[in-house]
């Protein structure tokens, strides 16, 4: 239902030319209308009030619905279940261009494709995507992925939350710390050690609706960026779900883990693009309006340096982020592609935010303009989902590895 409604919708639009990205013309026609649709939503829906949700921290319900009704709540998950059964090239290009318009709408939209139904699809057993898919496809439900814990950081293998079998249940206890969408979510994928002595083999996947007896919540986080969702601790006491809510085997959860980040990085990597891009286009468009000496400041050659090597930055990211989303796509070997990606991309967007803000000087400090904003929002990029050194740990881990 959901791939037809935004094929429709997507026929309705001519693709238009974008002045930034040169290598358009590469991609598919469904590509380019979905980039240009992406790209009008954000202009018109989210950009005007992107601000506002800063500002007043609250969930944009409305927009995620409406997000939703364009398929793009679901919009790598198969046809067979509900989705719009796009590719994760679609996916980069859409998480981008929604991104450029609220990068808070982008990482709700980031975590529900790629952490939540995507390991579903992926893992899940036939019962489990009947009971946790079809209610979470168009935005009016969204899960969340519970890995790190106060005590364990990058060092996801060392989970101290613990899941014991009793009779026909799971009992949880323990602590998930940064869950993103931790109080709007319905359902998450949990991660529990369920035998210590195996350490990260031991660790297991779960299927946790959030109404759960024993699960509660801890307070919304106050933080620098990305005020459009919520971000809190889970909290398990003696928290009880059935024994079929088990994702894949028992022990095979570091795994489901790490397989998983691996297709989350390109949904960042697209968010981060979408934030140095809005940075980008934030810059250029300043710098022609903003006159000094007699002449606009994009005159200057010292402006003209910073707008290339923004532009040079964000090009090759997102290349990179399309060769990894290609790899995935076609079944090939991408996790030092996709760790590639969400590196440049995550420090482009920290680099373009930066350069924005230079460019716009005393205006880019304001809240009256978008670029301080930006800065803020691009830290996180280079922070969730792999810190940008364990980043760096993966891509040199996987060559060594090919050399040997």
């Amino acid at each position: 239902m959901h791939c037809a409604r935004i094929i429709s919708y997507l026929r309705q639009t001519v693709p238009g030319p974008r002045r930034s990205i040169a290598c358009l013309a590469a991609l598919s026609d469904t590509h380019q209308m979905l980039q240009k649709t992406c790209r009008d939503f954000a202009d018109n829906e989210l950009f005007p009030v992107a601000a506002k949700i800063d500002k007043e921290h609250y969930y944009p319900t409305e927009l995620m619905t409406k997000i939703g009704d364009l398929g793009l709540m679901s919009i790598v998950l198969s046809t067979k279940y509900g989705g719009t059964g796009l590719d994760y090239l679609a996916y980069a290009i859409a998480m981008e261009e929604i991104s450029r318009g609220c990068a808070s709408i982008g990482v709700t939209m980031s975590i529900h494709n790629s952490l939540y139904l995507g390991v579903l699809e992926k893992y899940g057993t036939e019962q489990q995507k009947r009971n946790f898919i079809p209610g979470y496809i168009d935005g009016r439900q969204i899960g969340c992925f519970a890995l790190s814990e106060p005590g364990n950081g990058s060092d996801a293998g060392a989970a101290s939350t613990t899941a014991v079998l009793s009779g026909d249940r799971w009992v949880l206890n323990g602590t998930k710390c940064w869950i993103s969408g931790g109080y709007e979510a319905k359902a998450g994928i949990v991660f529990a050690t369920t035998d210590k002595s195996l350490k990260h083999k031991g660790i297991s996947a779960f299927i946790v609706p959030m109404d759960s007896p024993g699960l509660s919540r801890g307070k919304n986080e106050e933080k620098l960026g990305i005020r459009g969702t919520s971000t809190c601790q889970l909290i398990f006491e003696d928290c009880e779900i059935p024994r079929d809510n088990l994702i894949g085997e028992s022990g095979h959860g570091f795994k489901i883990a790490m397989q998983s980040l691996d297709a989350g990085r390109i949904g960042v990597a697209g968010q981060a693009l979408g934030i140095a891009q809005a940075a980008l286009e934030c810059a250029v468009d300043y710098a022609g309006k903003r006159h000094a000496f007699g002449q606009p400041i994009s005159k200057f050659q010292a402006i003209q340096l910073k707008i290339a090597d923004m532009s040079v930055k964000l090009e090759s990211a997102r290349l990179l982020t399309w060769r990894a989303a290609w790899l995935k796509d076609n079944k090939k070997s991408f996790t030092k592609e996709a760790a590639q990606a969400k590196l440049a991309a995550s420090e482009t967007a920290t680099f373009c935010a930066h350069q924005c803000m230079q460019i716009l000087g005393g205006m880019g400090y304001v809240s009256d303009m978008p670029a301080e904003r930006y800065y803020r929002e691009a830290r996180i990029t280079e922070i969730y989902e792999g810190t940008s050194e364990i980043q760096r740990l993966v891509i040199a881990g996987q060559i060594i590895k090919e050399f040997r």
